[in-house]
């Protein structure tokens, strides 16, 4: 069966089963994820190490908590591409063939600018966070107890983010590649997806100008890159649309001269009756 032709309820059986897989992928990467965990959680705290922060847990579960949360959190990362390819399977149906392979394509790239988004945060934005905070609490003469789980959530809220956001690119490419977005449009909502690019990294990074700069430009930047690649996507649609439209009037000329010959053949077939 054509999987355009499915009914709403083999749609979802359909999504059923491709959650199903993915829910299996993520159990078998939290497995593994148990093993990582703990030298990962030792490695995160090296940054706070290096300005003399000292973590305390201030009840008996919250080093338990904060295991498990990191293993939720590489369960996810190592399920992603799992994750991505089974949404690309549920919706390639409605796309054509090479706008199929070209989407695939983009899976890997979507992974690794994710990873990207998360070393940047981690190794560039958080150790300059944390020590302007540091260094503030010492001018104000301030001595600060930090808990583990502020750390983390800190931590997890400033990089996790960063992940997402690094996908602007790809998400663009991909819209282009199917002409729901152009670069003149982009270029026309420019000033309105600033504001909406700074409103999240006000959302992410702490209330201090250097830091909400250290976010915003990054973005920004992205947004103009996102362009670059809408112009690439966006010429590729339209070299697409170009031979489909080809192919269309080549097969309309044909079904037009079939049936010119059939009736021609009518005609004779009547003529020689008479």
């Amino acid at each position: 069966m054509n999987p355009k032709d499915l009914t709403v309820i083999e749609h979802i059986e359909e999504l059923r089963k491709r959650l199903f897989i993915v829910a299996v992928f993520f159990v078998l990467a939290m497995a593994g994820a148990f093993f990582v965990a703990k030298p990962l959680v030792k490695y995160l705290q090296m940054t706070g190490a290096k300005y003399n922060i000292e973590l305390h847990a201030f009840d008996v579960v919250t080093p338990l908590a904060i295991y498990i949360q990191v293993v939720f959190i590489i369960a996810f990362i190592l399920s992603s591409p799992v994750l991505m390819y089974q949404l690309w399977s549920f919706i390639s149906p409605g796309l054509r063939e090479v706008e199929r392979k070209a989407t695939l394509s983009y899976i890997p790239y979507s992974f690794l600018l994710f990873l990207a988004g998360l070393s940047f945060s981690y190794f560039l934005l958080f150790p300059y966070v944390i020590k302007f905070m540091m260094n503030l609490s010492n001018d104000l003469e301030i001595k600060q107890t930090i808990g583990i789980h502020q750390y983390f959530t800190f931590l997890f809220k400033l990089t996790i983010p960063f992940g997402f956001l690094f996908q602007l690119p790809i998400v663009v490419l991909f819209f282009s590649r199917i002409g729901i977005l152009s670069p003149e449009l982009l270029i026309r909502i420019r000033k309105y997806s600033y504001f909406g690019l700074f409103v999240c990294a006000a959302i992410i990074a702490p209330p201090e100008l250097a830091s909400h700069l250290m976010v915003s430009v990054p973005l920004f930047i992205l947004y103009e890159i996102s362009i670059m690649i809408s112009r690439i996507g966006y010429k590729k649609y339209l070299k697409s649309e170009e031979i489909r439209l080809k192919e269309e009037q080549e097969a309309e000329q044909k079904r037009q001269i079939e049936e010119a010959l059939e009736q021609q053949r009518r005609q004779i077939e009547e003529l020689n009756q008479q």
